[in-house]
């Protein structure tokens, strides 16, 4: 087996044309998710939930909420700690659940994570005992006798239930059941998840990998982990030097030589296109960072500032937002990152037009 050599541009047309943001566009919901692998569970709305705009990227305008809602109502689709996933591939996590909180020497928030969930036994045990006899109920409709409260700096500060039923779900205990609105429902996981065969850790972290890969077409081989997907794809598909670029990446080979046409579409800040931001950085050279966190006066593109993609490049920012009171798609600004063409400019603008339409509202000013 050799090493592929590719260009940059090359490495961009086989992430761009693996994450279905070519042409021509997908036409199924489950075909997309089982090739992106997941989808986001954000619910902000800014614009629409991430999982909304992901999807709309992809499938167009004939894409609605209500066809998620209908896959995840009939367990096609599965919510497992945060990411919406394919439900055959839950087999794939059964061995991390069983060998929570891992496999080996421990981290220190691993094992934190582990004494905080021993020391709240008794609330642990409340909390199954009440979904076991009146589930699927939301968090705030469980009882909190945690002794020792959750330590935090940020937004989970002492919220002792919401986090006691993520590591639970972590765990394998309980599963989200549904949505009111967008307050996840949990239950015990048995009512849950289907009764599959646990596929052994060793060979589930290798099945991942593979299906991580070609969902990205091309990632590096090890990075810094994430606690719940991972962003590097160890050893599977073959070795790949990018011109232009350090380390070890890995790619696809199913994807290597194949056409691209492009298109233009319009991102979720958490698209799997650009949310490991590293390796945006170095494939597309696209300057960009999430603002919803930082004060409004220090924002440079806004609160969910929208990746514009224009055929195998990231080429600049949306900021818009959706006012459902006014009933208009509110555009603050296009941010360009290059020059834009008459053609581009017009590309855009359709983009941005079919967002609004979609979203069933009023673009509140003629674009540029």
């Amino acid at each position: 087996m050799g090493v592929h050599e590719l260009t940059r541009a090359e490495a961009r047309r086989i992430a761009v044309r693996a994450q279905l943001l070519d042409r021509p566009r997908p036409s199924s919901l489950l075909d997309v998710v089982r090739q992106l692998t997941l989808l986001q569970a954000d619910q902000t709305a800014a614009v629409a939930p991430n999982a909304d705009l992901v999807l709309w990227s992809r499938l167009g305008s004939a894409y609605r909420p209500a066809d998620l809602e209908a896959a995840l109502g009939n367990q096609a689709l599965l919510e497992l700690q945060g990411m919406i996933r394919p439900a055959e591939d839950l087999a794939l996590h059964r061995a991390d659940m069983a060998d929570w909180p891992g496999r080996g020497e421990l981290l220190d928030w691993q094992e934190y994570r582990r004494d905080w969930v021993e020391a709240n036994r008794g609330c642990r045990m409340d909390i199954m005992r009440r979904l076991r006899s009146d589930g699927p109920l939301p968090a705030r409709e469980l009882p909190d006798t945690c002794e020792l409260r959750w330590p935090s700096s940020g937004w989970s500060n002492d919220r002792n239930v919401l986090k006691m039923l993520e590591l639970m779900e972590a765990r394998g205990e309980v599963a989200v059941a549904g949505r009111d609105g967008r307050e996840r429902l949990w239950d015990l996981a048995e009512r849950i998840f289907p009764d599959d065969d646990v596929v052994a850790a060793g060979d589930a972290a290798r099945i991942r990998g593979e299906r991580r890969l070609r969902s990205l077409g091309i990632a590096r081989s090890g990075s810094a982990k994430h606690p719940v997907e991972p962003v590097d794809v160890d050893e599977a598909g073959e070795p790949a030097v990018i011109e232009g670029l350090r380390g070890r990446w890995r790619v696809d080979p199913a994807q290597v030589g194949q056409p691209f046409t492009g298109r233009t579409a319009l991102l979720s800040p958490l698209d799997r296109l650009v949310f490991d931001r590293k390796r945006m950085t170095e494939l597309f050279e696209f300057e960009y960072q999430l603002e919803m966190y930082k004060p409004a006066a220090k924002r440079r593109w806004g609160y969910w500032a929208m990746p514009i993609l224009h055929g195998d490049r990231l080429v600049g920012k949306l900021d818009a937002a959706a006012d459902r009171r006014a009933g208009v798609l509110r555009v603050d600004a296009i941010h360009r990152d290059v020059p834009f063409t008459k053609a581009m400019t017009a590309s855009v603008d359709r983009e941005v037009a079919e967002l609004a339409a979609w979203l069933e509202l009023h673009l509140d000013r003629p674009l540029d």
